[in-house]
């Protein structure tokens, strides 16, 4: 098992010591020590999925867990804000204020991943493999970020209740602003499923896909892609005019593969003034050895 594998399985142990110290009433501080490991399991997202990227370490275990563990720990983590009621305070079911609107969003929020989830095996089964887009990963990290605060409310309303019942004007703006971010990440979560879904519907369509449509709908990066970024790099430029007299491939394919390049980062946007211009290299040599060396 690799690193990022390893961290991932990390993340999916802390979630029942997160859940356990949030609970735990017993324990002094135990909801700061829950919010700090729910904080520390988010990072933990971030971090592995740049070391398998950035070391070539992607697998088929790693795409299958780190998916569950994202999941997972956000759903325990509203959950637990929901259904735990904070210790001595006015008798309050949850951190969630008003409740009401916090069933609801969850609900929203829990439909929407299972929706895609079940998007997503739809297109298993003719098997494609479809990429997250970066407005679900915008989605999840507000999601995390959202918890971790509910959390650390919850424990500053526990331990010092008292102090903050007396400063209504205080307790009733971090509750708006709470609410405030609630209602955003619902409203994200909803949107970009709902973008997903429509940039992917392709999926539903009963005929066979054909192979420039699967390619499109996985983002799977062409089996040139590795030789075009060679031979981009001994150019010192990269054109889809290049790529296809270099490789004797239609427009449509060296457009895709330049895409592909600028979405790694391994050249440069178009310029906007002269589009026709070649996009400049942005990795050298060494650093292409370095990542690619054995696939020359």
């Amino acid at each position: 098992m690799n690193l990022p594998n390893k961290i991932t399985l990390a993340r999916i142990c802390l979630i029942p010591l997160v859940v356990f110290f949030y609970m735990a009433d017993f324990v002094p501080y135990g909801k700061l020590i829950a919010a700090i490991l729910f904080i520390t399991a988010a990072l933990t997202d971030n971090i592995d999925g740049r070391i398998a990227r950035k070391r070539n370490l992607v697998t088929d275990l790693g795409k299958f867990l780190d998916p569950i563990a994202d999941k997972v720990l956000v759903m325990a983590g509203f959950v637990m804000l929901l259904g735990w009621p904070l210790e001595g305070v006015d008798a309050r079911l949850s951190v969630i204020f008003p409740y009401w609107a916090g069933v609801v969003c969850v609900i929203l929020i829990f439909a929407r991943e299972f929706i895609i989830s079940g998007f997503r095996q739809i297109a298993a089964t003719k098997k494609i493999v479809l990429a997250a887009e970066k407005s679900g990963k915008i989605k999840a990290a507000l999601q995390d970020v959202l918890i971790a605060f509910y959390m650390i409310w919850a424990f500053v309303q526990c331990e010092f209740y008292a102090t903050i019942s007396s400063l209504t004007t205080l307790n009733l703006i971090v509750n708006l602003v709470l609410l405030a971010i609630l209602f955003a990440t619902t409203i994200l979560t909803i949107v970009s499923g709902t973008m997903y879904v429509v940039k992917y519907r392709a999926v539903f369509k009963e005929k066979q896909l054909t192979k420039l449509e699967v390619a499109e709908l996985t983002n799977k990066k062409d089996d040139l892609f590795v030789e075009v970024l060679n031979a981009v790099i001994e150019n010192n430029g990269a054109s889809t005019t290049f790529i296809q007299r270099k490789f004797a491939v239609g427009y449509s394919r060296a457009r895709r593969i330049l895409d592909q390049l600028e979405k790694e980062g391994f050249i440069s946007a178009p310029d906007l003034d002269n589009p026709s211009n070649a996009r400049v290299v942005l990795i050298t040599k060494e650093e292409y050895k370095s990542m690619f060396g054995a696939k020359k």
